[in-house]
């Protein structure tokens, strides 16, 4: 996988850079928030190499796989995401206010976006305490020494330090300066104040509510939300001079007592009414409960769900130590992605299917069930509905054999010892017992209710077979001419880094002396942009082409641009593919000079011609297909 390229492409299709207000990552998808989502082109999306599906709730995600950290490492190479907000960002391409999300959406992005950060510290901490237990229960390490309690230190301060941790993340989707308000937050944990509050110290003659703030998260969030508002206002209100010290001092001074106050112990009740909540419904239904909550995990993972699940886990486990609904329903999910993938690799003809089937079951054996979930199991409804049957079946067994967890850990192979229970010997070998129930039952159903359509294998066995062939037979060199009447200059002088650089791909550049844009060689429309000062096509020897007329003229929304063709279109060489007012265009301030570029460089070798000859006739640019 070409990882530039895709990044590249994948900016433009969520709407450009500006359209970004945020951009994460998990374990496989890319997370971004968007100024409007409905600047984003799905479907396009889910053409681009290296990009398995797309997911459009709460947060728009790209889901990559394996790969997702090059895409995003390539991602923040093209830009600072979210640092610059101009009036393409705050509206439509058509000049409508830009799109207004849902409350519901809205809450639940906000979740995504403090916890997904969270997610290998507390993994790599809970993983690192499950390991100590299994050592520990196997006489391999005295867990009285002080080997095993620096290492049990170590996962242990993760959890303990969660209100600061959780306090920078809430901070950075907040946009407010992080370390001052984790600074803030720390407070929460400070020996001193930790001892004034045990002793029933008070603020100003008000008394302090007796918490223990430890491995707690929502007197955090709440918190920084209220910081967040303090910052702003005394943002305001400061002169400029004094700003880098007057900000942050008033900004705590207001913040702490008021969480200390209110905020802290209602932030406490919250989490803890949220986990009787919870764990009233688990008694109230019994083991049923775990099986029907991992029977909807694919539906819930799929649409970023299971992260508003996380302050519950994490409140469990700080109360009671053990947690016996989410993760026992989690372990019953992944193994059954797993085995269901192990199925299909066994089942299908497909040899793209089955490579990806394998590497999808590997993955979801060892926690990460994305992959399994949207390369496999969500497009094939069959499949979809043997993993619901097995969760349902795991699950219940699980739930039946009272299965719980003493750390916050995606159930894998890797972190099977998490099911330790020093004081009940039987919970790790009833685990194992979840686990293989979980397991045959999903891959029995699978192999008996999916079956490949033979059409199916057929046409992607031929599909496969063309594709060799034509990547074979692709050769040949193609001359690209001059697209518009004007005067030829190079890339570099081109008033745009974008292009300049070339981080878009080779090419050329004119200043025009009229407004048409031809076609330069006989091709294939594949793109025309909503403001038609943009268009892509691809030639007959497969070099794809981007042309783009004028600097920030997508500012224009498509004033003063006419296309001539469509999404499709076959044209040949001096075809009229785009009018454009030239005049108007200066006249409005913008640098009309149109590039013209080669977007898949990498497969194809670019030369260049005497740009001597200026009329769009002449060939600037010879391109020989390199593809193997």
């Amino acid at each position: 996988m070409d990882y530039n390229k895709t990044a590249k492409e994948i900016l433009h299709f969520v709407g450009g850079k500006n359209n970004v207000v945020h951009l994460g990552h998990c374990a496989t998808r890319l997370r971004f928030t968007l100024a409007d989502n409905r600047k984003a082109d799905t479907e396009e999306l889910k053409k681009v190499s290296g990009v398995l599906d797309v997911v459009n709730k709460a947060q728009f995600q790209v889901v990559i796989g394996h790969s997702v950290m090059e895409v995003y490492d390539e991602l923040i190479k093209l830009g600072k995401f979210g640092d610059s907000e101009d009036e393409e960002s705050k509206s439509t391409p058509d000049g409508a206010p830009r799109e207004r999300k849902k409350i519901g959406a809205i809450i639940l992005d906000f979740f995504v976006s403090v916890f997904q950060p969270l997610v290998p510290a507390m993994a790599g901490a809970g993983i690192l305490k499950s390991i100590l237990l299994l050592l520990s229960v196997v006489n391999l390490i005295d867990e009285t020494g002080p080997t095993y309690l620096i290492l049990t230190y170590i996962s242990g301060s993760v959890f303990y330090f969660l209100p600061i941790l959780v306090a920078i993340t809430t901070a950075t989707k907040l946009k407010v300066n992080y370390l001052v308000a984790a600074a803030a937050m720390s407070v929460l944990l400070f020996p001193d104040m930790i001892t004034l509050i045990g002793n029933g110290g008070s603020f100003m003659y008000l008394p302090l509510t007796t918490v223990n703030y430890a491995s707690q998260v929502f007197p955090s969030m709440l918190g920084v939300l209220f910081y967040a508002f303090m910052e702003k206002t005394f943002f305001k209100l400061s002169p400029k001079p004094i700003r880098v010290f007057f900000v942050p001092m008033m900004s705590m001074l207001f913040t702490v007592p008021v969480t200390l106050l209110l905020l802290g112990p209602f932030g406490f009740l919250l989490g803890k009414l949220l986990t009787a909540g919870i764990l009233f419904i688990f008694h109230t239904v019994g083991w049923i409960a775990v099986g029907i909550l991992a029977a909807l995990l694919p539906f819930m993972i799929a649409t970023g769900m299971h992260k508003a699940l996380t302050p519950y886990g994490i409140s469990a486990l700080a109360a009671t130590g053990r947690e016996t609904l989410l993760l026992p329903a989690f372990l019953a999910h992944n193994m059954s992605q797993s085995a269901a993938c192990f199925a299909v690799a066994v089942r299908t003809k497909d040899t793209r299917l089955k490579s990806v089937a394998i590497s999808s079951g590997i993955s979801a054996l060892f926690g990460i069930s994305e992959p399994a979930l949207y390369g496999v199991t969500l497009q094939r409804k069959r499949i979809l509905t043997s993993v619901i049957i097995s969760c349902l079946i795991g699950g219940l067994s699980l739930g039946l054999l009272g299965v719980s967890s003493n750390t916050w850990v995606s159930p894998s192979l890797a972190s099977f010892s998490m099911f330790i229970d020093p004081t009940n010997v039987k919970n790790l070998i009833y685990a194992i017992v979840g686990l293989v129930i979980s397991y045959i039952s999903s891959f029995i159903i699978t192999m008996f209710l999916w079956k490949e359509e033979k059409a199916v294998a057929e046409q992607s066995k031929a599909k496969d077979v063309m594709t060799e062939a034509s990547e074979k037979n692709i050769s040949g060199e193609v001359g690209i001419n001059q697209p518009v009447p004007g005067k030829v200059i190079p890339l570099a002088e081109v008033k745009d880094e974008v292009f300049s650089t070339k981080s878009m791909g080779e090419g050329i550049a004119v200043v025009p002396s009229s407004g048409e844009l031809y076609a330069p060689a006989d091709g294939t429309i594949k793109m025309v942009f909503r403001t038609q000062h943009a268009i892509a096509m691809e030639t007959k020897n497969g070099v794809e082409l981007l042309f783009h007329i004028g600097i920030d003229t997508v500012k224009l929304r498509g004033q003063h641009f006419e296309a001539q063709v469509k999404i499709g279109d076959e044209v040949k060489a001096g075809d009229l593919l785009v009018k454009f007012d030239l005049p108007k265009i200066i006249e409005a301030g913008y640098d009309p000079v149109t590039v013209a570029v080669v977007t898949n460089q990498d497969k194809d070798a670019v030369k260049f011609a005497d740009s001597a000859r200026k009329d769009h006739q002449g060939t600037l640019m010879f391109v020989t297909a390199t593809r193997s």
